[in-house]
């Protein structure tokens, strides 16, 4: 299934693309399969399982039907039970079964750690002395363990309806040889490419496009948060070279991607914002913020 253009669809044809057959999922790219499977889990049981359990009802029979077939399909391609969507499927099938059983379901092992008074006053310092750094430390080299931490906090950012668009490609900065000329900062030791698979959105046409750049940038905001977090300095960046400087840089992906025997970047991947990251060697002072009686419009 190609791109979906949603102007030249009634709201009754787009619904419809929700309930697609278990030879349309079996013939679908899989990186869209996957989506539909995490959006469809979401909006089919998973939401309907959580109000059950805190209200103590018991769940319909057929409230499971929508997660069965696409496991059905999920082994019928073939895909591995270790990746996340088969692992949440799993998981959210045995609570919804207890519940269609009339059992109770208790959820109180998932509940968050209680936050301390020394947790809330890291979290406020990690919120209020972040800075964007543009000078950096060139004799220090970031490590990959470092940043693969940083780039799974990435990937925990709010994303609408679990469709997980999120993709990142990393450059070190001696390794671009003048890929992103036209910045307006010197080049980092390090950039995070935040990339998004637009073939996820086709699991959910009926999904606001302003989502599209809110998940990007909830990915963002965890990054230079993490980035602060663990003693470096970020900065959050556009292509200031618009599409020639997107161009040129996928270019090289791709070439890079070629020689590794990779596939090269899908047409539907977009290269959306990056942040630069490295060991800090300046230290900005806080460019203070509005007061929050001017910020708040109206309370009602």
């Amino acid at each position: 299934m190609g791109k979906i253009d949603k102007s030249k669809m009634t709201h009754k044809e787009i619904m419809a693309t929700f309930s697609q057959s278990e030879e349309a999922l079996m013939a679908m790219d899989e990186v869209e399969f996957r989506a539909r499977f995490r959006e469809r889990m979401h909006h089919t049981c998973e939401i309907q399982m959580y109000s059950a359990a805190y209200r103590g009802k018991t769940l319909p029979a057929s409230q499971t039907d929508t997660i069965n077939k696409h496991l059905r399909v999920w082994n019928a391609r073939g895909l591995s039970h270790d990746l996340p969507e088969y692992i949440t499927a799993k998981l959210l099938l045995k609570y919804a079964e207890m519940l269609q059983a009339g059992e109770h379901v208790n959820l109180s092992e998932y509940a968050p750690s209680a936050v301390s008074e020394r947790d809330l006053d890291a979290f406020r310092r990690i919120i209020y002395e972040r800075r964007s750094v543009r000078e950096w430390d060139l004799n220090r080299e970031v490590p990959d363990e470092l940043i693969d931490k940083i780039l799974d906090m990435g990937l925990w950012g709010a994303h609408a309806c679990n469709l997980q668009s999120i993709r990142y490609i990393v450059i070190r900065g001696q390794n671009d040889g003048g890929l992103f000329r036209g910045s307006d900062i010197p080049g980092g030791p390090v950039h995070i490419l935040i990339l998004q698979d637009m073939r996820v959105y086709r699991a959910n046409p009926a999904m606001p496009d302003v989502n599209q750049p809110l998940d990007c940038g909830a990915a963002g905001q965890n990054i230079v948060l993490a980035a602060h977090a663990y003693g470096l300095g970020g900065c959050w960046l556009t292509f200031m070279g618009g599409e020639e400087m997107k161009t040129r840089i996928r270019k090289q992906v791709d070439e890079w991607l070629t020689a590794q025997g990779k596939e090269p970047l899908h047409e539907e991947i977009e290269l959306v914002t990056y942040v630069d990251v490295g060991w800090p060697d300046q230290t900005p002072f806080p460019p203070y913020r509005q007061p929050l009686d001017e910020a708040v419009l109206g309370r009602f």
